[in-house]
Order: structure tokens, then sequence, then C-alpha cells
């Protein structure tokens, strides 16, 4: 078996380097050295009061050290490894602008009072989520050993256990909402018409 240092090493960049800052940025508000209010993403103090990292941060923060915070987490290094490393593989700028899209969909939508967000990691993770489950539709999945279901039922399963723990349904139908408006624009849309309006850009 490889040590945990070699399996980080491992890991592709994008996953890694996103599950990375969700770990510190969470280990730092643990500490006390960083408050989510200073995180939170806050339109009026965006455009008002010019905190524009919170653009950025509200990406980051996952949840407070629990059992919801190492589900998503584990959900980066198991889901969002497995895509980079699948259906993006040798295709890091395309797995970099599926994400980059991700997030400004969030950020689009989250204007709008219904789909209002303050933290954006937890549908970032879901849209991960849910673009695997549709690049794998037919794995086999089991869910704390109680319940076997094909991966394409998979993000619904998650969204159904977050209302049963208590937990908003907004966050994660949000992501499943964008994952499944970059999977149309990315793969079935140009599978229909030939036509594709989600290229991604030369980054050189």
């Amino acid at each position: 078996m490889s040590s945990p240092a070699e399996y980080y090493k491992s890991l592709p960049p994008i996953s890694k380097a996103y599950g990375t800052l969700c770990f510190f940025t969470t280990v730092l508000v643990q500490l006390q050295i960083l408050h989510p209010l200073f995180l939170y993403l806050d339109y009026p103090l965006v455009f008002k009061k010019f905190e524009i990292w919170r653009l950025l941060t509200s990406f980051f923060f996952l949840a407070p050290f629990s059992m919801k915070f190492g589900i998503r987490l584990l959900m980066i290094a198991r889901y969002g490894v497995m895509l980079e490393k699948g259906a993006f593989d040798k295709r890091t700028a395309d797995f970099l602008w599926m994400m980059i899209f991700g997030a400004i969909s969030l950020l689009v939508l989250s204007i709008i009072p219904l789909f209002n967000s303050f933290f954006l990691g937890i549908p970032m993770v879901s849209m991960l989520l849910y673009v695997w489950s549709r690049e794998n539709p037919n794995a086999q999945i089991n869910i704390y050993g109680l319940v076997q279901l094909r991966s394409f039922y998979l993000p619904w399963a998650m969204l159904l256990l977050d209302v049963i723990f208590g937990s908003s349904l907004m966050p994660g139908l949000l992501g499943i909402m964008v994952g499944h408006l970059y999977y149309f624009f990315a793969v079935l849309h140009p599978l229909a018409t030939g036509k594709s309006y989600l290229k991604t850009p030369k980054w050189t």
C-alpha cells in the first residue's frame, strides 16, 4: 500500500488543489484564525465594499469539522479524482474549465433570491458528483453498506440523505442543476447537433 504522502502526490492537479483548499480553509476556521463571516458570499459586501475575495472563498468552506465535512471532502477525493482521471484524463484544461463554468453558474444563480446560497462549496462538490454519475451511469455504488444502487442515482440519493439528516436541500440541488447544465452543453447538445457552445478556451 502507498503511504498517505504518495497517495496525495498521485492525485490529479485540479481535484488535489480544490480538496486541499477546502481542507485548510476548514482547519483555519476550526482554529479560529478565519471566521466563516469573512468567507461567505454576500453581494452587497462584494459590490459596495469591494470584498471581492468572497467570490472565491465561498467555494472553499464546506462545513465545520463534522461528518458532513468529511463526506464532502471524501467526495472530492473519490468522485472528483475519478472524474479527472477518467473522463477528463489528459484533459486538465477541460476539467478546470468545467469547474470555472460551474463556479460562474453558481455565482449567477446565487443572485436569484430563491437560489441564494452563502457558501458554494457543497454545490460545487454536488456538481462534480453529478457529472461523474453521468459519465459512469452504470457503476454500482454501496451507500454506508446498506443500499446498493446505480451511480446514475447517486446525486439524488445524497440529496435525500441531506434532507434526512436535516441539511438544506438547496445546496445539493443547485449543484445538480449546474452539473446538468454543464453536461447538456458539453456532451448532450454536441452529440445531438454536432455543435459545441462550451469549448475550453485556449490557455496559451
